[in-house]
């Protein structure tokens, strides 16, 4: 299901697989989630040269092509034990809300699957068009937190890990122009570095320094959309420090630089080169 831009013809090319309707309409704990998948679209799965997102029990999907094996990857936390034991090459993460791993985009139940949505549009078409696709849906464009809020009974411990991850997540947000380290964060969140690390990879689906470039990614993106900043300010106030670096990071990541980016959002199609599309 590719999402084409509005200002021209150029798709983010992520095939989007969502959980069949039935399997929406029936009860989770009377469905088989892992029923035979045809095998021409198997091989469409395979031969998918792009990204491709799973929504819920999507995952089950991929799995069944072997897309996921030797990767990190998630479903609902109902199913999640379903597709550990059936699948077990996929290292399934129970608690994070989405997950990339390489090219491949793995999300919880229904909620996070538009999380996920929005995730993809922000790093296609930046955090405007994101937000203004969350105001519509009459949700938030960004959600914090872990699908094991929704699990009946979470323990205590849980509950207090969950809240001190979200206020460093909150933490860092307002420091991305300032050198931020994981041992700092883990510091302020009252974790050992490598505990802290452990916790944060379990809530959000990635590293710190993942979460972190992702958000100097989004801050970079917001600055060039709505001002006319140089470049040098631009990459200081994400927190790149430099505008070679911001461009190598946006070269990996949206594959475009930081100039291309600022022209196709002021509408020079002609400066603007390739426009980002999600890798």
């Amino acid at each position: 299901m590719p999402y084409v831009d509005q200002r021209g013809d150029v798709p983010l090319r992520v095939r989007v697989v969502p959980p069949s309707p039935e399997r929406v309409l029936e009860p989770l704990l009377h469905v088989d989630h892992d029923p035979p998948v045809a095998g021409p679209v198997l091989d469409a799965l395979r031969r998918a040269h792009r990204a491709i997102a799973a929504l819920c029990a999507g995952a089950f999907v991929l799995a069944r092509a072997g897309l996921l094996d030797g990767r990190r990857a998630v479903t609902h936390w109902h199913l999640a034990p379903h597709l550990q034991a059936r699948h077990p090459d996929i290292t399934v993460e129970p608690d994070a809300l989405f997950i990339e791993d390489g090219n491949l985009w793995t999300s919880a139940g229904t909620a996070a699957g538009i999380d996920l949505c929005l995730h993809l549009v922000r790093l296609a078409h930046g955090a405007e068009a994101a937000a203004t696709v969350a105001r519509s849906m009459v949700t938030a464009p960004f959600r914090t937190g872990t699908q094991a809020q929704f699990i009946q009974q979470p323990t205590p411990r849980a509950d207090r890990d969950a809240d001190a991850l979200a206020a460093v997540r909150e933490y860092a947000l307002r420091r991305l122009h300032e050198p931020l380290t994981v041992a700092g964060l883990a510091a302020h969140a009252g974790m050992a570095p490598r505990t802290f690390a452990r916790h944060f990879t379990a809530a959000t689906g990635t590293t710190p320094l993942r979460w972190l470039l992702d958000q100097r990614i989004a801050a970079a993106q917001r600055l060039l959309e709505r001002t006319d900043l140089p470049m040098p300010e631009v990459a200081r106030r994400a927190g790149f420090g430099s505008e070679v670096t911001m461009r190598q990071h946006f070269a990996s990541r949206l594959a475009t630089s930081p100039r291309a980016y600022r022209a196709a959002f002021n509408g020079t199609a002609s400066e603007a080169g390739s426009r980002p599309i999600a890798r």
